[in-house]
């Protein structure tokens, strides 16, 4: 398992993170505001925060998105064309 590069990882959009989120297998539940929140039938839970679809987020977000809440690592994200 190699270490997520998360400065190649900056100009990713909130499109590009749900439509990843999608081919992996979650599915939206609830939306409010400008907050969607997908679960995975695993139990994992992600919340996509954005108010236009060309958002992107800093690093901080992304790691907590991507790693803490999604628990990809670098080589779930060049399977789901991130990387």
């Amino acid at each position: 398992m190699s270490e997520i590069d998360f400065s190649r990882l900056r100009s990713l959009t909130a499109r590009q993170i749900i439509r990843a989120l999608r081919r992996d297998g979650f599915e939206l539940v609830r939306q409010r505001g400008s907050h969607q929140h997908y679960h995975h039938q695993d139990g994992r839970f992600v919340t996509v925060a954005y108010h236009r679809p060309g958002d992107t987020y800093r690093v901080a977000r992304l790691r907590y998105m991507l790693q803490v809440q999604a628990g990809w690592t670098a080589d779930d994200l060049r399977r789901l064309g991130l990387l």
